[in-house]
């Protein structure tokens, strides 16, 4: 926000520079990002008359002018601005002024032979914004020849450019800051203070009509007839300006003075054109949200689609302006408006937000009607709003018509209890200087308070009831919230600084350091890490669905991360791109009848060539041949082995069929210690289909918590060293039919139970079905390794432990023995 200094100052007494009220301001949490010093602009320009203007003798655009500036003589000056004349008050640059705005220094020259001494000025080269095209001159009338023009133009001013904090809705205003800037300096305020307007009773028409009073809790509406539109005054023009504002009538500029002045949005409508849009003698003005297929044109020309989420100013129940973000074009203030209709309302900021939002509009008014417009000071804005235009308009106000339903003006303040023992637990002790230390006392309290506006009552010693004014009810609530303003105040920096005794390095956690090995695992395996949203779709049962959502896409919490890679999937097979293989880390959440539960998972999907293929896909087909051998369902699951290799993790694989978009004959539950990992395996036909993917793909989900858990053992996170055998090893295959029914971790777990002590691996070679296999069995072929550690084995060693083998299969499965 653009604050005056010349306008502030009307508003409250400053003893500080321009730079130390910035310094204060922005030690107090309003940051002034800019401070825009207008005295350099014109430093140098003055008030000449001009005396006589001739055509240029070599150029038909030019004109020579003799300019009076109170010197012994009349200056010659070239101009090329078509609207100078004799007779009139302009703005003069003489020779040796430098123009920062247009970066230009005055030099003696001469344009086509003609000598000119200094240049007349428009607005623009003096840095002030303005629709005319020309120089600028000046209304008023005997004017001192020679005089500064920077008091006339506003340029003796200084710009602080202010960010308020997005809690500080009641700082989005002059009144606003002079509040702050008293309570920070001990300055004397002197707000106006209008009083109440006269209403002439006359013939009026107007009735009001709030559809919605949560929305809209008051509403005042006032007729105002014989108008004179006209341009403001330079003095209100010089403050909008300053403010960023360009100035427009009178009638529109009071509303936004006020705007700036109050930070209440006011919307004057002409009366005629209200009539002459919705037609009748009768003219209602009402409040309602939007229908399905209304539009509204607005003031920038653009013509609006509403929705139902857009709350309206209607007049006979035709709509024509946007509640609190802009008005309509058919009923906006003319050049020849005669009578107006002043809206002074109060609009729910959740309904403001989300109007403006969805036709993606804001405005000065929607800013602050979304952070909060303070009701307590309705009235006085309107009041001065009307006393203006009666005033500089010469409005006559006819009839006034107000909606009320907001609460009893006794619940627009509230009271906190404050102790000065939490204050200072809170706060620490306070630097006093040569390396003394203090407390806040009772006396900065209540010093501080008070020149916020509070009023505090004693509750006994070292506390108190305080009452908050009503323009800070919104920010106001708790008791920490008076001690931050009493911090603010009292300064940041007269409070000692506690640093820690010892800083230490920083370092990750033991899960931390998981995390990360196991991400960076995937990705060595070939596989990108991914990263969605976790809101998603509703309708699963067990999802999580958010009471207020932005999107219905978004409205729910996801439930696993497989179905957002599938769909990751599709949308890389649709773009072109390929097979997608990736993972991805996050948190799901689901409903379970205790309440609401979450969890961190890990979730791949891979698919397209094998991973040999893929290892070597930079060697063009014409080495490799045109085929691409599709990805297994080893390929795929020797992906997750490698991983787990990597981790020292055994896990075990079991037969599942549970969900519904996983083939049932080829999908398995991941086990580590006795408690389910997650699960793996190849997308169900019929979902592969639906989507367009290729038969090769894979899915796999771990439960996050329990991989972690697994992983935080001595023997894992600390590996030990094993020598390697110098003696040569003993292999035997072993082949067998056993049942389809029986897998092959349950064998692998057998043989190495019955030949523990010799055997250093077994691994499993071959798998066959068909001709001379029995039915409802497959050939296995398995080789194990056997090895000493010091010594080589024998024949007689190794014999009786395979022989063990053998019987231990035949024993606990009904294996028929091949070999």
């Amino acid at each position: 926000m653009r604050i005056s200094l010349n306008w502030l100052r009307e508003l409250v007494e400053i003893k500080l520079s321009p730079e130390e009220l910035a310094e204060t301001l922005t030690m107090a949490g309003f940051e002034v990002e800019d401070i825009e010093n207008r005295n350099t602009w014109a430093n140098g320009v003055v008030v000449g008359k001009v005396l006589e203007r001739q055509p240029h003798p070599n150029a038909d655009k030019l004109s020579v002018c003799q300019v009076d500036i109170g010197a012994s003589e009349p200056l010659n000056i070239v101009c090329g601005a078509p609207n100078v004349k004799a007779d009139i008050y302009v703005p003069v640059a003489t020779t040796g002024t430098y123009l920062p705005n247009i970066d230009l220094k005055i030099k003696p020259a001469k344009l086509r032979g003609v000598p000119s001494q200094g240049m007349i000025c428009s607005l623009k080269e003096l840095g002030l914004p303005t629709d005319v095209d020309g120089i600028h001159i000046f209304p008023q009338e005997n004017l001192s020849l020679g005089s500064d023009v920077r008091p006339l133009l506003g340029l003796d001013d200084v710009i602080l450019d202010v960010t308020a904090t997005a809690n500080r809705a009641d700082a989005l205003c002059m009144v606003g800051i002079a509040r702050e800037v008293a309570a920070l300096t001990g300055g004397k305020l002197s707000i106006p203070t209008p009083g109440a307007t006269s209403v002439l009773k006359g013939a009026g028409n107007l009735g009001l009509k709030i559809d919605d009073q949560q929305a809209c809790p008051a509403y005042i509406g006032t007729v105002i007839e014989q108008v004179k539109i006209a341009p403001s005054p330079d003095w209100l023009q010089q403050r909008l300006r300053a403010a960023g504002v360009r100035p427009i009538n009178n009638v529109v500029d009071i509303t936004n003075y006020v705007l700036w002045e109050w930070g209440q949005p006011l919307h004057a409508f002409d009366k005629d054109r209200l009539q002459s849009v919705t037609g009748g003698e009768g003219l209602t003005i009402g409040v309602r949200f939007a229908g399905s297929g209304e539009s509204l044109k607005t003031l920038d020309g653009q013509t609006r689609n509403l929705s139902t989420q857009n709350l309206l100013i209607t007049a006979n129940n035709k709509p024509v302006a946007l509640a609190g973000v802009m008005g309509g074009e058919e009923t906006e203030v003319h050049s020849g408006t005669q009578s107006l209709v002043l809206e002074a309302a109060l609009f729910d900021s959740v309904a403001i937000r989300r109007s403006s939002r969805s036709v993606g509009l804001r405005s000065e008014a929607s800013g602050r009607y979304e952070r909060g417009v303070n009701r307590a000071e309705l009235e006085i804005a309107c009041n001065r709003a009307l006393s203006l235009l009666s005033e500089l308009a010469n409005g006559v106000i006819v009839q006034q018509e107000i909606a009320d339903t907001r609460p009893d003006a006794s619940t627009w303040s509230r009271s906190i209890a404050l102790r000065l023992d939490r204050v200072n637990e809170v706060l620490g002790p306070v630097d006093l200087g040569e390396d003394e230390t203090g407390e806040v006392t009772e006396a900065d309290v209540e010093r501080i308070l008070s020149a916020l506006g509070c009023q505090l009552k004693s509750a006994g010693e070292g506390s108190w009831t305080v009452t908050v004014p009503p323009y800070r009810y919104r920010d106001l609530e708790r008791e920490i919230d008076l001690i931050e303003e009493l911090a603010r105040l009292y300064g940041y920096d007269n409070f000692c600084d506690t640093l820690p005794e010892k800083s230490e390095a920083g370092y990750l956690s033991l899960e931390q350091e998981l995390i990360r090995k196991i991400r960076a695992f995937f990705r060595a395996e070939g596989l990108t890490e991914v990263i969605h949203y976790s809101l998603v779709k509703p309708g699963n049962d067990r999802q999580v669905v958010l009471s207020n959502p932005l999107f219905v896409e978004y409205s729910a919490l996801r439930t696993d991360l497989i179905s957002g890679l599938i769909d990751a999937f599709q949308y890389n097979l649709e773009q072109g791109n390929g097979s997608l293989n990736g993972f991805d880390l996050g948190r799901i959440f689901w409903q379970e009848e205790d309440g609401l539960q979450e969890t961190d998972a890990i979730a791949g999907i891979m698919g397209g060539v094998s991973v040999a293929h893929r290892r070597y896909r930079s060697i063009g087909k014409w080495s490799k041949g045109s085929s691409e051998n599709p990805m297994t369902w080893f390929d795929a699951k020797g992906i997750l082995e490698s991983v787990f290799e990597q981790l020292n993790l055994k896990v075990e694989y079991q037969p599942d069929c549970r969900d519904e978009r996983l083939h049932p004959g080829r999908t398995a539950s991941l086990w580590v210690g006795g408690n389910r990992l997650g699960i793996f395996g190849q997308l169900h036909p019929q979902l592969r289909q639906d989507k367009g993917l290729p038969d090769s793909v894979y899915v796999f989900q771990l439960d996050l918590n329990v991989l972690l858990d697994a992983l935080d053992q001595d023997e894992i996170l600390v590996p030990k060293f094993h020598a390697y055998s110098t003696y040569p090893a003993s292999d035997r295959d072993i082949a067998f039919f056993a049942p389809v029914k029986i897998s092959v971790a349950d064998i692998e777990k057998s043989i190495n139970k019955a030949a523990k002590g010799l055997l250093e691996s077994v691994e499993l070679f071959d798998e066959y079905r068909g001709e001379n296999v029995p039915t409802g069995q497959r050939s296995l072929a398995f080789r194990l390794i056997y090895r000493s550690s010091d010594r080589t084995l024998t024949e007689a060693e190794v014999e009786p432990v395979h022989n063990k083998v053998r019987e231990a299969l035949v024993e606990k499965f009904g294996v028929n023995l091949r070999s």
